[in-house]
C-alpha cells in the first residue's frame, strides 16, 4: 500500500521509474466520470446496505440475546448467525446468483443492478452487526430489565431510554464495520452487479487488465485511506465501550 501511495504521486505515467512529484493524478481523478459514477454507486450501495443491516442485525442480536429460546433453537439461529462469516465469499455469491435467477422469474425487479447489490450485502453484513452488538449485549445485566420493569417503564420505553443508549456503541462499531465491508467487497459486487452499476473494486479490477495508471493508484489510496480511518474509528468505539 505504501508502494501504491507513492506512485499515485509520481509523475511518470508508466513504469516504475520516478518521474517527480505531482498532484495531478488526483485533480484528473475528480474530472473522471467513469471513476464519479462508480464512487457514487459504491458509497450509495454501502450507505443503504449498512443502514439496512444496521436495523437488521441489531434486531437479530436483541431477538436472540434477550428471548428466552429453548437450547436447541438457540443453537440453531447462532448457526445461522455464523454461517455467512465462515462461507468463503465465493461461494456465498455463487449462491445469491443462483436465488436471484430463480426470483427474476418472479419479478424483473431482481436483474443485475444495485437491488441486487444491496440484497447481496446486506446478506453478509447482518451477520457482522449482530456478532457486534450481542457481544455488547451480554455485557449488559439482564437485571435491567427487571430495575427498568420496577420503575413501570413499558418495553418500548426501556428499549428507548436504557437499552438503546447502552447499546449505541456497539450499533455504531457494527454500522462502520458494515460499511467498511461494503465498500471494500470486489467478489459479491461482482457477481450481481448490472452494467450501469459499477463500483470502485470492479473499475479497479477492470483496470488491472490494461495496466494501472496512476489514476488507479490514486483512487485506491483514498480507498485504504477510508478504510484504515473507518477501522480505527470503530476500534476506538468499541474500547470506549468496553
Amino acid at each position: 500500500m505504501l508502494a501504491v501511495a507513492l506512485f499515485s504521486f509520481n509523475r511518470a505515467r508508466h513504469g516504475l521509474s520516478w518521474g517527480g512529484f505531482t498532484l495531478d493524478w488526483y485533480l484528473r481523478l475528480f474530472s473522471n466520470e467513469a471513476i464519479l459514477e462508480a464512487a457514487r454507486n459504491t458509497f450509495f450501495l454501502a450507505l443503504l446496505s449498512t443502514l439496512l443491516s444496521t436495523l437488521l442485525g441489531t434486531l437479530f442480536a436483541l431477538g436472540l440475546e434477550r428471548h428466552p429460546w429453548g437450547r436447541g433453537f438457540r443453537a440453531f439461529l447462532e448457526n445461522v448467525l455464523y454461517l455467512p462469516v465462515v462461507t468463503p465469499d465465493l461461494i456465498l455469491a455463487a449462491a445469491l446468483v443462483v436465488a436471484f435467477g430463480f426470483l427474476r422469474a418472479v419479478s424483473s425487479l431482481f436483474e443485475p443492478g444495485l437491488l441486487t447489490m444491496v440484497i447481496g450485502h446486506v446478506t453478509f453484513q447482518v451477520a457482522f452487526v449482530a456478532l457486534v452488538v450481542a457481544s455488547r449485549l451480554r455485557s449488559l445485566p439482564r437485571d435491567l430489565d427487571e430495575a427498568a420493569r420496577d420503575l413501570y417503564a413499558t418495553y418500548p420505553v426501556y428499549l428507548r431510554r436504557v437499552l438503546l443508549p447502552l447499546l449505541a456503541p456497539g450499533i455504531v462499531a457494527g454500522a462502520m464495520l458494515a460499511f467498511t465491508l461494503s465498500l471494500d467487497d470486489f467478489v459479491i459486487s461482482f457477481f450481481t452487479a448490472g452494467p450501469a452499476s459499477q463500483t470502485l473494486p470492479l473499475i479497479i479490477y477492470a483496470s488491472t487488465r490494461r495496466g494501472l495508471t496512476p489514476e488507479i493508484h490514486a483512487v485506491s489510496t483514498l480507498i485504504f485511506l477510508v478504510t484504515v480511518v473507518l477501522v480505527l474509528s470503530a476500534e476506538r468505539l468499541t474500547r470506549r465501550a468496553a
